[in-house]
């Protein structure tokens, strides 16, 4: 697997002089009273009962740049009113949809634009599973990209941005959607498919660079 410190070193050795980032879901984990940025994909981290998952959407060039989510991850508060029980765990999840500047062209962020929830799951479960049982549907794209929450965004994948945050500097070649990919179910994306090595860095900028060059 190459890794993401050389994918990053790539980005900025091949990115347009223009392009701000990328416009995608970046996934957190709870640190203490903080947010730390998951270091794999929610297809392959398995959280331990009492642990926050975060999802942000926005524009970020890297993990470095990446916006956190603006709400705590305070799990005695997200999972007050659901109880401990036996063969499952519980996994505070926070949402948060992003700006309208960092919204796609035509789209709005859902209103509300924060939403939090506390899945109760398998004690196998993976994050994706988790937020699969709170937060249908979920898009993602053949390399299992985590593309859309609760259909936001309606469409695109990981795309590059020009400096104004919202024109696309990059548009996919015609033909490389692959619709039979997005799933709506609460099994989240496969570990099994060709793209598994990109889901464990899917929501790193590192990750969207690869995503993008195999479709190419």
């Amino acid at each position: 697997m190459v890794s993401g410190v050389l994918l990053t070193a790539l980005i900025a050795a091949t990115a347009p002089a223009q392009a701000a980032g990328y416009r995608y879901w970046s996934f957190w984990v709870s640190s203490g009273p903080g947010w730390a940025y998951a270091t794999e994909g929610p297809a392959t981290a398995r959280p331990a009962d009492g642990e926050v998952n975060g999802f942000r959407f926005a524009v970020s060039a890297d993990s470095a740049d990446a916006t956190k989510p603006r709400t705590a991850p305070d799990f005695a508060e997200l999972c007050a009113a659901t109880p401990a029980r036996p063969g499952t765990k519980r996994i505070g999840v926070v949402i948060d949809f992003g700006t309208p500047e960092h919204a796609p062209e035509g789209e709005t962020p859902p209103t509300p634009d924060r939403r939090t929830a506390c899945a109760q799951v398998d004690t196998s479960a993976t994050s994706a599973e988790a937020l699969a049982a709170v937060a249908k549907p979920l898009r993602y794209d053949s390399a299992a990209l985590l593309c859309g929450i609760s259909g936001y965004p309606r469409s695109g994948c990981g795309d590059q941005v020009s400096a104004d945050d919202t024109a696309p500097a990059a548009s996919p070649k015609p033909g490389t959607a692959n619709p039979a990919a997005s799933r709506d179910g609460g099994e989240g994306p496969s570990v099994g498919l060709n793209g598994g090595a990109a889901a464990v860095l899917a929501l790193g900028g590192a990750a969207l660079w690869q995503a993008r060059r195999r479709r190419g």
